[in-house]
């Protein structure tokens, strides 16, 4: 029911006027915005139809399907059920060969210009594009053919991105990431291996909401993920700037949680949400967990000097007040700002993650 308007499967379903309206306040502040953008939200909501997803898989693993179907805000279940209608995922679908292939040129036919293409997984080129085929065809054949219609193209994970771990030396299937396909189209990438859940689901509701891309940065990240690095906002910062480093996995240092940027952490150059954000509802990320940032979310990270091989010399230089850090450790940002705190601040009031990119800056 692609062509159904969000709020009217809302009530289909039976979900009160009261629940759509806290609906409406969530999603606003999983998207980043201020308080007083609410009403705007809810408008836009009551009048925007589902929009119908073609979710392609490639050169991949699948973690990034895995990883959004843990997102919390929102959830996978209330994208597919509320807002989306996921018309092709390999995955997740329960159709299959003929019939799962004549659904997607379907929605390509009938939806022309209003699909939202997600891509996972990198575009082998070599030899034809037979290291990946589906149903006779290759992917690259498959990406320009569904690309053509869709209405906004977002990769997902490092693959799709930048080609990712596939793309690695010596790169013998000669994978590429969506963008160097598609050349004439603008491809939101969302990089990470996997990518953080609420990056992927809230740019797809900021699509559907909004319909129109978030800004992005320079390789075509969202900014509201993408604009600062791991090292920005992580908890080993103050370390950082104290000058204390752990110099092995099991030495004091390492055990009092100093900073891992001589075991090789890629925080100081990696662009990602991770330290803010973080993985299972806010529960950790990997720095937090012990161990460096491999650098993932960057374009050939696979290749990039080795995981545990440290810089020669830091890669930035100390510039946040160690109080702006100390406080900003423990702020919620994009999705972890809970409804409660935003709707109590004045309506004009900026998100706490927006006030500490500023001061930043």
């Amino acid at each position: 029911m692609a062509t159904e308007k969000i709020y009217e499967a809302w009530q289909r379903k039976g979900i009160s006027r009261r629940d759509f309206l806290k609906a409406g306040a969530i999603i606003t502040a999983a998207l980043g915005l201020s308080a007083s953008e609410v009403d705007k939200v809810m408008a836009l909501l009551q009048e925007r139809h589902r929009v119908p997803v073609i979710w392609l898989e490639f050169q991949d693993c699948a973690g990034c399907t895995e990883s959004i179907a843990r997102s919390q805000n929102p959830t996978l279940s209330s994208l597919v059920l509320n807002t989306l209608t996921i018309e092709y995922h390999e995955t997740l679908m329960a159709a299959a060969g003929f019939q799962a292939e004549d659904n997607r040129r379907r929605i390509m036919q009938d939806y022309r210009g209003e699909y939202v293409l997600v891509v996972e997984g990198s575009v082998p080129t070599a030899d034809d594009g037979v290291y990946c085929t589906i149903g006779g065809h290759s992917a690259e054949d498959l990406l320009k053919e569904t690309a053509e219609g869709a209405a906004a193209i977002i990769a997902v994970g490092n693959c799709a991105a930048y080609g990712g771990i596939p793309k690695a030396k010596p790169n013998p299937t000669g994978a590429k990431g969506i963008d160097e396909i598609l050349t004439d189209k603008t491809v939101v990438n969302i990089p990470g291996c996997p990518a953080i859940p609420e990056a992927m689901s809230n740019t797809i509701t900021h699509f559907v909401v909004f319909g129109e891309l978030p800004e992005l940065d320079e390789i075509g990240r969202p900014l509201a993920y993408y604009r600062n690095t791991v090292h920005d906002r992580c908890l080993k910062r103050p370390f950082y700037e104290a000058g204390k480093f752990a110099e092995s996995f099991d030495d004091e240092g390492y055990r009092a949680g100093w900073c891992l940027f001589k075991l090789g952490c890629k925080g100081p150059t990696t662009y990602n949400a991770c330290a803010s954000l973080k993985w299972n509802e806010g529960t950790s990320f990997p720095i937090q967990a012990g161990h460096p940032c491999i650098g993932c979310s960057q374009p050939n990270f696979w290749d990039q000097g080795g995981f545990y091989t440290a810089q020669s010399a830091p890669l930035m230089e100390p510039s946040l007040p160690m109080a702006l850090i100390a406080a900003g450790v423990g702020a919620a940002a994009g999705a972890g700002v809970t409804v409660a705190n935003r709707m109590g601040k004045k309506k004009d009031a900026e998100p706490a993650s927006q006030e500490e990119e500023k001061a930043s800056e």
